[in-house]
């Protein structure tokens, strides 16, 4: 879940991206590589009932992945390029297919075609787990394609947005734009909002026209500042907490912000120093700080409502809000499902004591859960 501070420094002449060592986004008090030590785990109150319904085995996932859900089919992917449809209620496999290369980013998936990127830049697109059609593309991606309305979605590292014909593979519309020299080795922001692409670009979300890629309006969730390419990285990533027309995201060690995606206007932003998406419900919005704290903003004006400061150094990633729990995994194999009026402790579960690779997600009745060693986990109520 956590992928790390690395960067990728864009070189025009080239088209390409070259990874960069990024130890100057440390605090000064870590000592540079020296992590902090992680929080003692709390007793487990057990106040939820959950157990393990089934679980299953991938490869290693060593990029970023999101799992994607469409009706009661749940799609993981794992970095040597396998991807799997399993039934989320059962763990039974639907399908099984193969990029044939390591995996970029996935997975993106609509019910019908399951599409990936591999690290050779390609688009690679699945039915059934057979490979439907590949494209080639400009420039690496590390943002899940979005495959929606009989098309597919690609934002690549250099921000430029592209879609194609869900069917043929035809290239329909590109849409560039000019390039920061920095940006994140982590997936962005790219969804669908009623007839809209909505898609981050630097630190502002850019409402687009899916027919043609033309901009239907921007708005800035964070600005660049600072005297050096480190300092002024200002770029949005996933997840996104999305109600209605109110979309929220977070721009990396930056803000939290919300947006009218209707009118094309930011509501509020507030500070807030984090690598991970958010996400939320109608009345919060839920993010992990990058020292652990898990913070609860209000939806409708940004004022912080509590924070949790128990899991301190130890890695957490993406929130999932659900039920009546905020869900966060971390970085020793642990998922803690904390309580969403308050951010008190309300139960823990164990996976395979690996990293959670994937934001933890819901499918229908269940809790899904990716670990870095290629575990699959699912947890129902008791």
């Amino acid at each position: 879940m956590r992928a790390g501070l690395a960067l990728t420094l864009r070189v025009a002449a080239a088209g390409s991206l070259l990874a960069l060592s990024a130890c100057s986004l440390l605090p000064a008090s870590w000592g540079g590589s020296e992590k902090p030590k992680p929080a003692e785990l709390q007793p487990d109150p057990k106040l939820l009932g959950v157990r393990q319904a089934w679980s299953a085995h991938v490869g290693k996932v060593d990029f970023p992945l999101a799992i994607a859900v469409s009706g009661n089919v749940a799609v993981v992917a794992s970095g040597d390029g396998s991807l799997v449809g399993f039934d989320a209620a059962t763990g039974r496999e639907e399908w099984r297919g193969s990029a044939k290369a390591p995996i970029a980013a996935g997975v993106g998936f609509d019910g019908s075609t399951a599409a990936v990127i591999t690290r050779d830049n390609e688009l690679v697109t699945f039915v059934s787990g057979k490979e439907a059609w590949r494209q080639k593309l400009g420039a690496l991606s590390y943002t899940p394609p979005l495959v929606a309305g009989a098309r597919v979605f690609v934002l690549a590292g250099d921000r430029s947005v592209s879609a194609y014909d869900g069917g043929t593979g035809r290239r329909l519309w590109q849409q560039t734009r000019q390039g920061e020299p920095l940006v994140l080795r982590q997936a962005g922001v790219m969804l669908a909002v009623g007839d809209t692409l909505v898609v981050g670009q630097a630190g502002r979300l850019a409402g687009l026209n899916p027919l043609n890629g033309s901009v239907r309006w921007e708005a800035p969730i964070a600005t660049a500042r600072g005297i050096n390419d480190i300092e002024r990285l200002v770029d949005l990533v996933g997840r996104v907490s999305r109600v209605g027309d109110s979309v929220c995201a977070r721009a990396f060690q930056a803000a939290v912000g919300c947006v009218d995606t209707a009118r094309g206007q930011v509501v509020w932003t507030q500070r807030a120093n984090g690598g991970e998406g958010v996400s939320g419900d109608a009345a919060s919005v839920f993010g992990t700080e990058s020292d652990g704290r898990v913070v609860s903003w209000r939806r409708d004006n940004g004022q912080r409502a509590w924070v949790n400061d128990k899991l301190l150094h130890r890695g957490v990633g993406t929130p999932l809000a659900l039920g009546r729990s905020v869900v966060v995994g971390d970085e020793f194999g642990f998922v803690h499902l904390l309580s969403r009026e308050d951010g008190t402790l309300l139960t823990r579960l164990a996976t395979d004591g690996s990293a959670i690779a994937a934001a933890p997600t819901a499918a229908g009745n269940s809790l899904l859960v990716v670990t870095h060693n290629g575990g699959v986990f699912a947890f129902v109520p008791q």
